[in-house]
């Protein structure tokens, strides 16, 4: 049993004014594949770094196990790493590559060769471990560094942004084959990356990292439809969720329409005062005979899909919006057209974090609410 636990984990680098990863608890379960994900800056590669104890902690601890490897040198942590650009020894075979941190740690050749050619199968790498990096794919050469973490039988795998060097077509395909194997190899995986698609098919949670700081941990499903604030709220989903600051009005307007939500308002809602903000993934929009008004800036017909993008006058101002729709639409740019709200809509405080959520529908300005 290998479960990871960051308690309070902060690192500073030398010359940094803010903390890159700031006071980091996470607790990661023996078996999870867990993903790391954020901006450019967020803290993610950090925080895989401090794991594999690259990068030493200013504050905090890391346990893997039942042990606190947070002074461990990092050869002594029974951790493996999968690196973004492979770190392939050119002059060496597929085999002698998989093979290498075996033979530094005094393993017998014949056990040796025994598990490079077990996980060389059970990475489709059989035909190929005599060839040398070059004369692999991009792809192959990925799995060939997979391959030389997995022979190492560690507590824990470390994998940071391992697939961005690939193309989209591969990069889909190899991601399945990542999560399949981790699921046969019941190891706990933790998991980097900048993409948050790719974070949301592998993981089975998902950490939001944001300048250092943790905002969120849990399901893809409940980060989806449940983000505690703002920024995973715009962060997670693709297109992005939609977001309109409404203001301190009540009632709560989008344009020259008002918004009415389900049930018993929060105190929050109930009076005016401060700014707010409302979101609502692109497929809860409906285009139609709804109230509101919007032009039809462009459309992006994907085949299975469509996403329609429009402009909504509103508070003084052009707020765009992304409706997500199955195909046949036959509005065209410039076109007018009804909006209208068909499922959940989440409300933001002053803040940013979420203090509403409710199905919610858009009526005219001035109309008698609907019982």
């Amino acid at each position: 049993m290998t479960a990871v636990r960051y308690v309070e984990a902060t690192r500073t680098y030398p010359g940094g004014d803010t903390p890159a990863v700031d006071s980091l608890s996470l607790d990661i379960a023996d078996g999870e594949l867990l993903v790391l994900v954020g901006p450019s800056g967020s803290g993610k590669s950090t925080a895989l770094r401090m794991l594999a104890g690259l990068e030493p902690l200013d504050a905090g601890a890391v346990h893997i196990g039942d042990r606190d490897v947070t002074s461990v040198r990092p050869r002594d942590r029974d951790i493996a790493m999968v690196f973004q650009n492979y770190a392939l020894y050119p002059q060496l075979s597929v085999a002698e590559n998989m093979g290498f941190a075996l033979k530094q740690h005094g393993v017998p050749k014949e056990e040796r060769i025994a598990r490079v050619r077990e996980t060389a199968r059970i990475l489709d790498l059989e035909p190929f471990l005599e060839r040398k990096p070059k004369q692999l794919s991009g792809g192959q050469r990925q799995r060939v560094a997979m391959g030389r973490a997995i022979v190492r039988q560690p507590a824990v795998y470390l994998m940071d942004e391992p697939l961005s060097n690939l193309d989209a077509k591969l990069r889909v395909q190899t991601r399945t084959e990542v999560v399949e194997l981790q699921a046969r190899l019941g190891v706990t995986t933790v998991y980097v990356t900048h993409d948050q698609v790719e974070a949301m098919t592998m993981g089975h949670r998902v950490a939001v990292l944001r300048d250092g700081l943790l905002q969120q941990c849990d399901a893809p499903s409940t980060l989806y439809h449940e983000p505690v604030n703002l920024f995973v709220a715009g962060f997670i989903g693709s297109p992005a969720m939609n977001l309109v600051e409404v203001g301190g009005e009540r009632p709560l307007r989008i344009g020259d329409a008002e918004l009415e939500l389900d049930g018993a308002a929060p105190p929050a809602l109930a009076t005016g005062g401060g700014a707010l903000t409302v979101g609502f993934r692109p497929e809860a929009l409906q285009i139609g005979d709804g109230p509101l008004r919007a032009r039809i800036r462009t459309v992006e017909d994907l085949g299975s899909e469509m996403f329609v993008h429009v402009a909504v006058e509103h508070r003084d101002d052009s707020a765009p919006l992304i409706a997500k729709l199955s195909p046949p639409f036959d509005g065209a740019p410039d076109d007018t057209v009804g909006l209208q709200i068909v499922g959940t809509t989440h409300v933001f405080g002053e803040d940013g974090a979420r203090i509403a959520s409710s199905r919610a529908r858009l009526r005219a300005s001035g109309a008698v609410s609907r019982s």
